[in-house]
């Protein structure tokens, strides 16, 4: 049997479907479900090799972005956020994805510098534009970081669409903590491949260009771009272009997307 992806939906979630296609499309037996269902039999969670929050806006985004999911998490009397540490300690896999980004770092997951976990240590304000934003951007991997999910990849192409993106710290000595202990995974960067605190290149103004980051395992990824959007190369709103080009080239494209490989990442790693 293939390692279980299990993808939590509920509540506002919208990127449940697509999220749940990426991972079996990354070799992972995925399963959707509820939140309520995993706090009334919290034990499937270690039947599962990846636990997916996707994207979507939760609650409405109502108090601000992931605030009410997180506090169900937090507060639930199946206690599933111990759970999940445990589960996490234990070898397990966590992908936050937008909204689930912003879950992971109100609950404290992330970043979880200095091994803190459960102590929120950064938000995801509104973007400084004061507008959503939906569009493509370009990201720099940081190669030398031990997160599972960025192993072996240089720079991406996802789709971002949020009004809530914008990574600050709650101070800059963590910012700096957070780069020195290689826990930035992604940055916004320009045509160049260089981290840029430049619109729209950077679509919401993150501290430092930050667009995701791991916890000090390298096993708890969060970020704000969609990478389960962008699983097949004909995704992209260039690929008619960039098929040709290829071809022309004598290249034949490869049918996954920038977003697959960081699936197939965790499907690796758990294999």
């Amino acid at each position: 049997m293939e390692p279980g992806a299990l993808v939590l939906t509920g509540y506002g979630i919208n990127c449940d479907y697509e999220s749940e296609a990426a991972c079996a499309k990354a070799g992972f037996s995925a399963r959707r479900v509820h939140l309520e269902d995993l706090l009334s039999m919290t034990q499937m969670l270690f039947r599962n090799s990846l636990v997916v929050f996707p994207g979507g806006f939760s609650f409405g985004d109502d108090l601000g972005s992931g605030v009410a999911f997180s506090a169900k998490i937090r507060y639930a009397e199946a206690a599933l956020f111990d759970l999940l540490l445990q589960y996490v300690e234990k070898g397990g896999l966590v992908l936050g994805i937008c909204n689930g980004f912003q879950i992971l770092v109100r609950l404290g997951l992330l970043p979880a510098v200095n091994g803190s976990y459960g102590e929120q240590q950064a938000t995801l304000a509104p973007n400084l534009e004061g507008y959503f934003i939906d569009r493509w951007v370009r990201l720099w991997v940081d190669s030398s970081s031990s997160c599972v999910f960025t192993k072996d990849l240089d720079t991406l192409e996802l789709p971002v669409r949020h009004g809530e993106g914008r990574f600050i710290p709650a101070n800059g000595e963590l910012l700096n903590l957070l780069a020195k202990e290689k826990q930035v995974c992604l940055r916004y960067c320009d045509e160049r491949g260089l981290p840029t605190q430049e619109f729209p290149h950077n679509p919401n103004g993150s501290a430092e260009a930050v667009a995701g980051i791991c916890d000090p395992s390298g096993r708890i990824f969060g970020l704000m771009p969609h990478p389960e959007a962008a699983s097949a190369f004909y995704h992209h709103p260039d690929w008619t272009k960039r098929k040709q080009s290829l071809l022309r080239a004598g290249d034949v494209p490869s049918p996954e997307g920038d977003g697959h490989h960081i699936f197939k990442n965790a499907f690796e790693h758990v294999k």
